[in-house]
């Protein structure tokens, strides 16, 4: 019986899987969702009247989706609100051919407020028209809120539809409840509980505030549903707990605060808990994704799936071990094929052991058994120590290349993911509070230098200074160090985070034998918040001077290229807020000399400092020396 429902369930499965994926199917289920949405809409009310929030979100709409959406709404102003409805029925009705008409133009998008000024006008004017014929008495008040709502909501709708703001999207999502709560399938249960459930399980907590406030301005209720439902988001919060916790949390807050104030209605406990229920099928950041921007994301995503997917199955894939009985059993049949004494030899079935792969064979005294040519086997089980020993070598070689390659795909998934989840926020720019002062200062011990000391831009308020040591001096040192700094530099300039870069050269340099080739000093600075991370692999430590006094940032490590899996890189994070200067120096400045002269104050100028420090730090040495001093300074607004 129980095969026999499952199979039914998966036939269904199939079924809707099979007609979601027609082309009919898909207009259809838009087509009804712009008919109730602008069926809900006509449903919100303030102080018990309608108000034009349908009209709004008509106006952020075009074509055949601004007709069905003001059908919707008509249908609602009159079943909802009966002869009240009328000015409601006007009001989509006069903006319907307003969006038919301006909604594909340029002129919408470059008059960002004349949608906003058109939907005031049209409700200013109906309000006059039925003020005058008698046929509502509406308030002043009222009037005045209409026409705020008619205009906030034009302008909110299209935010909220055309451009991921997410402001927009909380106010929308605020005005949704605010419209479903007066929707009620059962009487006492709206569907605006449905929906507050819902964001408070798994939006943010602004969405959660306003949807909480939405239902106390609905007035469906008495309990204090803001404070709930800010109060089911904060247990999100609660750290190592269950993944039903969020979308039990509304309905369980609410019976909490029913049951300390007394209050007595318990429906409303059933709509939270159902839309909390209903946050568990959604992804836990759902992202807004529309026209060519969506598309892309979606491909963006589909790509790093495929990549994880691809190393899971690489990582998934068994090493194959050495069979040690087949190198022992191919020395025993070299040395004794060609033996005169194999076919009278009594131990020419004995078993080997496997041991002797791995103990020296100085003498006959080294084999378990008494061979009559021991000469003859002993060279033939060195060759087979030797083979062995090769085999072993190129099996970790192997296993070097397939873990390069698993760290790659790795990277690079999280990497598409990454810039998916930033693509609708591309034109999001965080305001730089600080700008940097840098100044680099090197000497080099012969014509060509072996450091390597690059300033660059990154994305998202991130400014990078880039130092790297190749190791010796002459023109190998700097090919090397020049090398590993452009590859460093592209990497990071396109968005890669910055241990990922270093671990992606560290793989390089190991894959193709240049282990110890560079070293490797890199400041990441963040120009939004003044906060430093210093990422150093094999590099020299550096100075943190700040008022005469100085600190030793970093030590210094195995450079890179040794090893794929075990090597990384060390981190330090500081802040040049107050006016610190981080010096980043090459192994061929002598720190010790540095430190003993008169303490370095910060108040000189980044070239000044700088010069000072390499005067001081190379006097002794015989290796390229540079030095890099980097400070912050604000930004005038």
């Amino acid at each position: 019986m129980m095969a026999t429902i499952e199979t039914y369930a998966r036939e269904f499965q199939t079924a809707m899987k099979r007609i979601a994926a027609t082309q009919r199917a898909r207009s259809l289920a838009k087509a009804a969702a712009y008919f109730f949405g602008g069926f809900a809409l006509s449903a919100a009310s303030l102080s018990q009247r309608c108000q034009p929030f349908a009209m709004g979100f008509l106006c952020a709409l075009t074509g055949w989706k601004a007709a069905i959406t003001a059908m919707g709404a008509g249908i609602g102003y009159l079943l909802l609100w009966g002869a009240a409805g009328y000015q409601g029925i006007a009001w989509v009705t006069l903006a319907l051919p307003v969006a038919l008409l301006l909604g594909r133009g340029q002129v919408i998008h470059q008059s960002v407020l004349l949608m906003s000024a058109i939907s005031a006008l049209i409700v200013s004017a109906t309000g006059l028209f039925f003020q005058v014929l008698g046929a509502e008495q509406t308030p002043v008040a009222v009037y005045l809120v209409r026409i705020v709502a008619g205009a906030v909501s034009a302008r909110l709708f299209y935010l909220a539809y055309h451009r991921r703001d997410a402001a927009a999207d909380w106010l929308a999502s605020g005005i949704g409840v605010l419209a479903l709560a007066q929707l009620a399938p059962v009487p006492g249960l709206s569907l605006g509980y449905v929906a507050a459930g819902l964001l408070a399980a798994s939006r943010s907590l602004p969405a959660a505030a306003l949807a909480g406030l939405a239902l106390d301005l609905s007035q469906v209720s008495s309990t204090p549903m803001t404070g709930i439902l800010c109060l089911a988001w904060l247990c999100r919060l609660i750290p190592y707990g269950r993944k039903w916790i969020p979308c039990a949390a509304p309905a369980a807050m609410y019976l909490l605060v029913r049951n300390l104030g007394g209050f007595s209605d318990v429906l409303p406990a059933v709509g939270l808990a159902i839309g909390g229920g209903a946050a568990a099928f959604l992804p836990s950041q759902p992202g807004v994704r529309r026209g060519e921007t969506g598309a892309a994301q979606v491909r963006l995503e589909q790509m790093a799936g495929v990549l994880a997917q691809t190393q899971k199955l690489l990582l998934q894939v068994p090493e194959l071990p050495v069979d040690e009985g087949a190198v022992l059993g191919k020395a025993r049949s070299r040395a004794c094929g060609g033996c005169p004494c194999r076919k009278t030899c009594p131990e020419r079935t004995a078993a080997l052991p496997e041991r002797l792969l791995y103990i020296p064979l100085t003498d006959t005294s080294s084999l378990p058994m008494a061979c009559k040519k021991p000469g003859r086997l002993i060279l033939e089980l060195r060759r087979g120590q030797e083979q062995l020993r090769a085999m072993k070598a190129d099996r970790e070689r192997q296993g070097e290349y397939r873990a390069a390659v698993v760290q790659q795909y790795q990277f690079l998934s999280l990497f598409l993911q990454q810039l998916s989840d930033q693509l609708p926020r591309r034109g999001e720019r965080q305001p730089e509070r600080f700008r940097v002062e840098a100044a680099v200062r090197s000497r080099a011990r012969e014509a060509d230098n072996g450091d390597r000391c690059i300033r660059f831009s990154g994305i998202n308020c991130r400014y990078y200074i880039l130092l790297c040591d190749g190791m010796g001096t002459g023109s190998g040192a700097a090919q090397q160090g020049s090398s590993a700094a452009s590859l460093l530099q592209q990497m990071l300039s396109a968005g890669f985070p910055a241990e990922h870069a270093l671990r992606s050269l560290n793989s390089l340099l190991a894959l193709c034998g240049r282990a110890a080739a560079v070293t490797v000093d890199l400041a990441e600075v963040r120009l939004d918040t003044g906060r430093v991370t210093v990422y150093k692999w094999g590099a020299a430590p550096s100075l943190l001077l700040l008022d005469g006094s100085e600190e030793i940032i970093g030590t210094a490590g195995p450079p890179p290229g040794l090893s794929v899996a075990n090597g990384r890189e060390s981190v330090e994070r500081l802040s040049l807020c107050r006016g610190q200067v981080l010096v980043l120096l090459s192994d061929g400045v002598d720190m010790a000399a540095v430190r003993r002269g008169i303490p370095l104050h910060t108040q000189l100028p980044p070239e000044e400092l700088a010069a000072i420090i390499l005067e001081r730090g190379t006097a002794q040495t015989q290796d390229d020396a540079t030095v890099a001093a980097i400070r912050l300074a604000p930004v005038c607004l």
